[in-house]
């Protein structure tokens, strides 16, 4: 039997869905796992496999109404996805009678999060997500030396250029560098994406943003994603970007703001006290359909 999947996408970020609660198809397909390294990796190669910017497993939860589980195109797991979980609450809404009301929880590997569903014609339009309070300081994100104190302005440099960065975790780890030209965001996420991601500093490896804040408040953002690399839209880089901004001074908490990402924009409000950061953005089905793991495994196929 070939793997059932949905492709969905929020602000461009695309994923392929798999709902492997028991009962449903894909939980009874037969083949490769869906969340096996190398089935993830062929699944999202955008010439070879399907494509996408990861796997999204949707499996039973003990403490929620589901679990979800993300597979980045690498094969890595990541522990959330913003933009993921907008597009997973869609699916279980508008696919499962038993999930069909207006809030849901959802178990991730950042823990349990609320999300209320802006519903129209019977169909999910936009998610907002209360993503739960922002991690700070040096053993939460996680960032070496360890230690209790927050990440403000650290320099880091490579290639004979020195940025500084504000570290924030929002369940996986974000290196958030402001600079003053919009215009060259992607050109550095692009150059120096790949080198902070993987520098020692962060055992955990990290994503990266380069954002640039608007006179207005508003902010242009390139995230440069661990695991995936450049995507269209980041959620939870958005809303580490947001905090960021409100450490370093340049914008205040407690104020929603419209966070630009190549895809399209994200609200973001940060609670003044730093409890919880909420995120709202809109989510989408593609299309629907099945393929034969194991062929698409062989070289001989």
């Amino acid at each position: 039997m070939a793997l059932p999947f949905t492709k969905v996408e929020g602000l461009g970020n695309d994923f392929l869905v798999v709902d492997l609660r028991p009962g449903r198809p894909a939980a009874t397909a037969a083949g490769p796992s869906p969340e096996d390294p190398a089935v993830v990796r062929a699944l999202c190669d955008r010439r070879f496999g399907v494509g996408g910017d990861g796997v999204l497993a949707i499996l039973p939860s003990k403490t929620a109404d589901a679990r979800m589980r993300v597979l980045n195109s690498d094969g890595s797991e990541a522990e959330m996805c913003g933009n993921g979980i907008r597009c997973v609450a869609k699916l279980l809404h508008d696919t499962d009678p038993a999930m069909r009301r207006p809030a849901l929880r959802i178990e991730t590997g950042a823990g349990v999060l609320s999300l209320n569903l802006d519903v129209e014609g019977g169909l999910v339009r936009t998610v907002a997500v209360d993503m739960g309070r922002p991690r700070l300081t040096r053993d939460e994100i996680p960032i070496l030396p360890h230690g209790t104190t927050r990440v403000l302005r650290e320099a880091i440099s490579a290639r004979g250029r020195t940025f500084h960065l504000t570290a924030v975790s929002m369940g996986n780890p974000h290196a958030v560098i402001f600079i003053d030209d919009a215009a060259s965001l992607r050109l550095l996420a692009e150059e120096f994406g790949p080198l902070f991601e993987t520098a020692e500093r962060f055992p955990r490896r990290t994503n990266v943003e380069f954002a640039y804040v608007r006179p207005s408040g508003e902010i242009d953002l390139v995230v440069w994603e661990r695991g995936a690399g450049i995507t269209m839209a980041c959620g939870t880089g958005a809303c580490a970007t947001v905090v960021a901004a409100c450490l370093e001074e340049r914008l205040s908490p407690g104020t929603e703001r419209l966070v630009h990402l190549p895809g399209g924009s994200l609200s973001i409000l940060v609670d003044k006290n730093y409890e919880s950061v909420r995120m709202r953005g809109p989510a989408r089905s593609l299309f629907e359909a099945s393929i034969d793991v194991a062929r698409l495994m062989s070289p001989l196929a």
